[in-house]
């Protein structure tokens, strides 16, 4: 029954556990809702379980003194929300907050690490993940510095799209500008370009991928090595093998 149920998860870490860890994990683990704008992870708050993603993207946060805040990774089906368990502590300063709302299953942060303590080929797996999200954050800080809004938007775009099973993106430009560090003014301007080119369409709350190609063409080197870190590290594949079309791999 477990590989079963291993086999139907659309959670790409939880397909990649061997069956005999993921049935170690499968007793522990519960059916979610993930709702839009729902806050998983509490800035400096003890985080009392941990989400594997089946559908829906969380936005992980960094937060100023000030207030102003800034997107740092992504996470969808294919990793999991609470990363901080698995270093010995249990909180960080940072938000993890549902920007599209879906499902994932869920374990308490106790019994993830009872059960990691219990074999360390699962502890492995899920800390090459860490090391892929740390690859997404880097990627971040060097888009949001040395790329150009269009080729950091195209990014985000993209990064959406491998994590959903159709074109459909439900976000806000306010959203956006807040995550991507941009203006409202600038987002609006680059947003109407992208359209008018026709690699996107836009109506309120939704923004539908026309044209993929066209978007890998504009985030050129910005989008891909987290991408195909991911593949390396999980999936076992070089990242000399994974086409810049990754929505396979995510």
């Amino acid at each position: 029954m477990p590989a079963s149920i291993q086999r139907a998860c659309h959670n790409r870490l939880l397909r990649a556990m061997s069956e005999s860890d993921f049935a170690l994990l499968q007793p522990h683990l519960s059916t979610v809702p993930l709702r839009l704008g729902e806050v998983l992870i509490k800035p400096d708050t003890p985080i009392p379980r941990v989400h594997f993603i089946e559908d829906g993207i969380l936005s992980n946060i960094a937060t100023a003194a000030d207030g102003k805040q800034v997107e740092l990774a992504l996470i969808g089906r294919e990793g999991m929300v609470g990363l901080p368990v698995l270093f010995a502590t249990d909180q960080t300063p940072h938000e993890g907050r549902i920007q599209m709302a879906g499902y994932g299953w869920s374990v308490s942060s106790e019994s993830l690490r009872e059960i990691l303590g219990s074999t360390s080929d699962l502890q492995a797996l899920l800390l090459r993940y860490a090391q892929s999200v740390n690859v997404q954050i880097a990627g971040t800080a060097l888009a949001n510095t040395r790329y150009k809004v269009e080729q950091r938007l195209a990014r985000w775009l993209l990064m959406c799209h491998d994590r959903t099973e159709g074109d459909e993106l439900p976000t806000t430009h306010r959203f956006l500008s807040l995550m991507l560090g941009i203006n409202r003014p600038g987002l609006t301007a680059t947003m109407a370009g992208f359209e008018r080119s026709g690699m996107i369409g836009s109506e309120r709350g939704t923004i539908t991928i026309l044209k993929r190609e066209m978007l890998l063409d504009l985030a050129g080197a910005s989008y891909g090595a987290p991408e195909a870190e991911y593949a390396r590290l999980i999936e076992g594949r070089p990242g000399s093998e994974v086409s810049t079309k990754a929505r396979h791999v995510i």
